[in-house]
């Protein structure tokens, strides 16, 4: 970032409106607030107006459009300046509109490695996983969701249609309007690279683990006691091994179309709590009451869910192209 070009360690957050860091220590001659009450703060939805009561440098500006990014790891909003700076990248990649790049992003999270993020796309023509990449719609929720959310203002949040859950092959027994968005947000599902694992309202997770256990028992796999935040978990001994990791029960979340679904394998289904236990990486998000200040989501897809499956959004067409596991082709993404 930057003249100086400074190496900024950044967490790629999909809920996030801007791309945001803390400036302590960071100099640039190319930093550039941007005024309040400018077209670019407009634009942003800059919240305030701020100034500095200390020396001026990046992050300390007057008559600044204020902004107020989330940190999720800190769990609460931060308040700062919002600015303009040079980006760069090792494959001297930056920002899509400014080089007019096609308004798309693809982004693969690996297990171990380094993943891949092509700003524009990119993906497809560097891999012959793309011939095999499924497509779904992204959907708009119209409410405004998330931890910084702005009323009347859409989510900015990447949303899909799942419509039901089949584990083993059997579908779930669950009402249809579980899986959908209402009127008032609540509902449907996203994708998140901030939530470690996938949260699912209560009314879904029940059924989900209950269906999952008793799968998993058909093919003779031990139940033993679970393990938080877990509700199932099971006895590592009795699971065996295939290419797309622990030999488990398929969960697939169904999408419109013709037998269209994101399979999730053991690879990304089970997660190992110890040497002899493995439980569903699944969590009960509890109820979908309207109780929060802010609209609550029925299925959030959590990075581990996510990982070794490349996602290409493609915001031109408002499309999701999604690979399930890599696994299944023997590759991963660091491997791409």
């Amino acid at each position: 970032m930057g003249s100086n070009r400074t190496t900024v360690n950044a967490v790629i957050d999909l809920q996030e409106r801007s791309l945001w860091f803390g400036c302590d220590n960071y100099t640039s001659s190319t930093y550039v607030p941007i005024p309040c009450n400018s077209p670019k703060c407009e634009i942003a939805n800059g919240n305030s107006c701020q100034g500095c009561n200390g020396p001026l440098r990046p992050g300390c500006t007057n008559n600044t459009c204020g902004g107020s990014p989330f940190s999720p790891y800190q769990g609460f909003a931060l308040s700062g300046g919002l600015a303009e700076d040079t980006l760069y990248s090792k494959n001297h990649v930056e920002v899509a509109n400014k080089l007019n790049l096609p308004d798309k992003f693809s982004l693969c999270l690996p297990s171990s490695g380094l993943g891949k993020l092509y700003i524009g796309g990119g993906s497809s023509s560097k891999s012959d996983v793309s011939k095999l990449l499924i497509t779904t719609p992204l959907i708009i929720n119209s409410v405004s969701t998330g931890p910084i959310f702005i009323q009347g203002v859409p989510s900015v949040e990447y949303f899909i249609n799942v419509q039901s859950i089949r584990v083993h092959g059997e579908p779930l027994s669950v009402k249809s309007s579980y899986f959908t968005i209402g009127k008032d947000g609540y509902g449907g599902t996203k994708i998140s690279t901030t939530n470690n694992f996938t949260t699912v309202y209560s009314s879904i997770y029940k059924p989900l683990t209950r269906a999952f256990i008793k799968a998993a028992s058909d093919m003779k796999i031990k139940s033993v006691e679970a393990v938080a935040p877990f509700r199932a978990c099971f006895s590592s001994s009795t699971i065996s091994t295939t290419n797309t990791g622990p030999s488990v029960p398929i969960i697939e979340l169904v999408l419109p179309g013709n037998d269209v679904s994101w399979k999730i394998y053991g690879a990304n289904s089970m997660f190992p709590v110890s040497k002899n236990v493995m439980c569903l990486a699944f969590v009960d998000g509890g109820s979908s009451r309207r109780s929060s200040i802010f609209p609550s989501t029925s299925i959030i897809i959590g990075a581990y869910q996510l990982e070794n499956n490349l996602l290409e959004f493609d915001l031109v067409s408002s499309q999701l192209h999604f690979s399930s596991s890599l696994l299944v082709q023997n590759k991963t993404c660091s491997r791409l």
